[in-house]
């Protein structure tokens, strides 16, 4: 998305993986970011003051700095690496955010284990690595990426117990405030995209994070004021004046300016619709018949695979999805049901460690579109709930670059 000097959208793309394969590609990765770029009307590239990229949160490699070489097939946000667990947590201190299966730096002493984490190899996460692809400058991230590998924003530094682990070498060395200056593109970048020179990259974000700033928009929003987002998986984050951040339970806080975005990720989410019902047209025929007034089961735990995030930490937690009725629109009730049960602990966790009480949810991602579903979440909730005027992750990455000028 590119937007304009007042938070306009002037232009957008779009590109949907082919296979659930080409994810794990990091060629994919780039390959896409130009293909978006390019797809952009020339007008507007010559006009282009900053950019910044927003990726899914531990998603990462390793790469070799000097060049910028791949050198492992991208584990993703959601690859659990449970086995290193005795390790993380005899490095980190207790219920620290990355002592979980799914967090950067499992992924990171996963590899050490298999001899990959050398002189010269730095880990990167997905828009660290895109980030690199237009400005040329290796070994940098953000304070919302560099979360899950164990940076702390408060300070903003590495804390020294990871420093001094055997894999600090590996760990980026340039983490920045998201939406600050980092480096401008390269001369070729520029000349191939048809961008100005003096064009440069911001300090990336996550998914997540993204998809809240799209949803808070230029006016921004107000402690206790919170964002969901239903996209493949469901991400909650409420506005806080204190940090609060429960590792054992997948709590933890972003910093944003000043503040503090509390919340935790689960994996359930429009995936496991997608896996089960198939396409858009199948779900709306079958969301057409549900009434939402009326409370359905909800017992299911929606999972893809084994494990969860949030509001439970459970590497081995098993999806849940019995009992399946005969009618279809019935078991997809009691599907949106299930999750909106789920959202609705998140959020009262929250609130039961220390941020501030929930005052209303704008909803972000696919699912913001569902009338019915976001009826029934307003009902579990007990607060308005809204769709984002404008929700895409894309959306809050731009205005991250457009706040850095």
């Amino acid at each position: 998305m590119a937007v304009d000097a007042a938070g306009q959208v002037v232009a957008d793309g779009r590109r949907e993986w082919s296979s659930p394969d080409e994810c794990r590609d990091s060629e994919a990765w780039t390959n896409t970011l130009w293909a978006l770029l390019e797809s952009l009307p020339a007008a507007v590239r010559a006009r282009t003051a900053a950019v910044a990229i927003d990726g899914t949160s531990a998603s990462c490699l390793l790469v070799e700095e000097r060049c910028g070489r791949s050198l492992t097939t991208p584990l993703m946000y959601n690859d659990s690496c449970a086995e290193q667990l005795p390790t993380l947590r005899a490095l980190a201190p207790e219920g620290h955010t990355v002592c979980a299966s799914t967090s950067t730096l499992a992924k990171l002493l996963r590899w050490q284990s298999e001899g990959l984490v050398s002189a010269g190899v730095v880990l990167e996460h997905q828009a660290d690595f895109l980030a690199a692809a237009l400005h040329g400058r290796r070994a940098s991230s953000d304070w919302h990426n560099a979360l899950k590998l164990g940076y702390d924003p408060g300070v903003e530094a590495w804390p020294q117990w990871l420093r001094s682990s055997t894999v600090g070498h590996a760990l980026p060395r340039h983490v920045l405030r998201p939406g600050s200056r980092t480096a401008q593109l390269t001369p070729a970048t520029a000349s191939r995209l048809g961008m100005p020179p003096c064009c440069f990259v911001a300090g990336g974000t996550t998914d997540s994070i993204a998809a809240y700033v799209a949803a808070a928009g230029v006016a921004g929003l107000t402690p206790g004021d919170a964002v969901s987002s239903l996209g493949s998986t469901l991400a909650v984050k409420l506005l806080s004046a204190s940090r609060v951040d429960v590792g054992a339970l997948g709590v933890y806080s972003h910093r944003l300016g000043d503040a503090w975005l509390v919340g935790g990720a689960s994996n359930v989410g429009g995936a496991v619709l997608r896996s089960l019902f198939g396409d858009d047209a199948r779900l709306n025929a079958l969301t057409s018949r549900i009434d939402a007034t009326v409370q359905a089961f909800d017992g299911y735990y929606p999972l893809l695979k084994a494990g969860e995030r949030f509001p439970v930490c459970d590497p081995s937690m098993q999806p849940v999805l019995e009992p399946r009725p005969q009618d279809d629109a019935l078991y997809l009730h009691g599907l949106l049901e299930s999750i909106a049960r789920i959202e609705k602990s998140g959020y009262e966790l929250l609130t039961q460690y220390g941020a501030p009480r929930l005052r209303r949810v704008i909803t972000a991602g696919g699912g913001a579109q569902n009338v019915k579903w976001t009826a029934i979440r307003q009902r579990r909730l007990g607060v308005p709930v809204t769709s984002a005027p404008q929700g895409e992750a894309a959306y809050g990455a731009a205005l991250l670059a457009r706040g850095a000028l």
